[in-house]
């Protein structure tokens, strides 16, 4: 299949489908004679993988890493779980921060009345007495 067929198939766009080709994230891809690239089945879950590992929030830097170590002819199982479990302990730390925002924001939409009212009142007098100043 051409580019724009496997973007179609992968949900990954023509251009980043180029992109993974050039950063090395998925292997070089076939040309036909007349230089359009022709994509197996091999390429496709190539092309699912990174774009998984990238919603997983993977760097580039990490995810070439981890393709050069499942590619490569030894075996590098326990350094390809390091950068999994690498990668799981970051998604970890940005879900917490994102739950605590999320309990902020709750907190807020709770308390308008009874805290950010008052607060807001604060501010407000605050900037007032600054501008009168």
């Amino acid at each position: 299949m051409n580019i724009k067929q496997a973007s179609e198939q992968t949900g990954v766009s023509s251009a980043a489908i180029r992109y993974y080709e050039k950063e090395g994230l998925i292997p070089a891809i076939d040309r036909s004679e007349t230089g359009n690239r022709e994509i197996d089945d091999r390429i496709i879950r190539r092309i699912v993988f990174v774009r998984q590992m990238r919603a997983a929030g993977m760097s580039i830097v990490n995810l070439r890493r981890y393709i050069q170590l499942f590619d490569a002819q030894e075996d590098n199982t326990s350094e390809q779980i390091d950068l999994l479990k690498t990668q799981l302990e970051e998604m970890e730390e940005r879900r917490d921060d994102i739950q605590a925002a999320i309990d902020h924001l709750h907190y807020k939409l709770d308390h308008y009345y009874d805290h950010m009212q008052e607060a807001e009142e604060e501010l407000r007098a605050l900037e007032r007495q600054h501008n009168q100043g």
